[in-house]
């Protein structure tokens, strides 16, 4: 039976996947900013799930969270960092008053209570989920400061997968494309300036005309993620669904033609010193 300690649970893929872990009769520490959200999640499991508030920019908050999922289960050995929202505008569009907090969440959090739980990980091994997305994979334009954030805990995640391995601690960096949570309504914040200029690559209208309407069914998502949590194979990077596999194979292809394109050049060149 394993232990969870999820964040961002008040909605989307924390809320289902706390569910559907204390459903198959598992242990879970539910999470959210305003814990008064996910309160009665817990009623129907008979003290296998408890609820606490975490605002995982605060990184006390973090440490008091890992301390009762202590006090209460003795520990755990799953953390999934799900936490997060996107900021959607072009670059020259969004202000500091509007990146810099979703990079609070997306990144800083993540740091924040992965720090918090490693002590507790190490002790017994486990796993890390890092939730990411396709937008983790490639960057396009009308949403750079959130391909940002998700290029991040991509990088933060494959350097933990190297450090936290001799400890036994396995990390899954989650890729999911578009599937039907409330990400795309109450997940996103737009840039309040937008700009004429950028009309081509924005993405309101994509928000606008997919909020409720993607194509994924999140519930086969979270069954894949218990299934790669459960099985001893599981791998770095798991891209959720046809288009976040279609994001990857075109961000190999374009990085591969890339690197053909400039190899003589950039291999013949004498680097050293003159």
């Amino acid at each position: 039976m394993k232990t969870w300690l999820i964040t961002g649970c008040s909605s989307g893929f924390g809320r289902r996947l706390a569910l559907a872990a204390a459903q198959r009769g598992e242990r879970v520490i539910a999470t959210a900013r305003n814990v008064k959200t996910i309160e009665e999640m817990a009623e129907p499991f008979s003290g296998r799930m408890i609820t606490l508030p975490l605002d995982v920019t605060d990184a006390a908050a973090a440490k008091a969270a890992v301390a009762k999922a202590v006090e209460t289960f003795g520990g755990f050995d799953v953390l999934v960092n799900n936490a997060g929202y996107a900021l959607f505008g072009a670059i020259e569009e969004g202000t500091p008053e509007e990146y810099r907090p979703m990079f609070e969440v997306n990144v800083f959090g993540l740091i924040e209570t992965t720090r918090a739980a490693l002590p507790v990980l190490r002790r017994s091994g486990g796993t890390i989920i890092n939730m990411s997305s396709g937008a983790g994979i490639e960057g396009r334009g009308g949403g750079g400061y959130y391909h940002a954030a998700k290029f991040a805990v991509e990088g933060i995640s494959e350097a933990l997968a190297g450090e936290l391995k001799p400890f036994g601690i396995r990390v899954l960096i989650v890729e999911p494309g578009p599937f039907r949570t409330d990400f795309l309504g109450r997940s996103i914040t737009m840039a309040a300036s937008e700009m004429p200029e950028y009309a081509a690559s924005s993405r309101r209208h994509y928000r606008e005309t997919n909020n409720g309407n993607q194509g994924g069914d999140p519930d086969k998502a979270i069954a894949i993620i218990l299934q790669a949590v459960d099985a001893d194979d599981a791998p770095l990077h798991l891209p959720l669904g046809p288009i976040a596999h279609s994001i990857a194979e075109r961000k190999l292809a374009s990085f591969r033609s890339d690197i053909d394109a400039w190899r003589d050049i950039t291999i013949a060149t004498d680097f050293g010193r003159p």
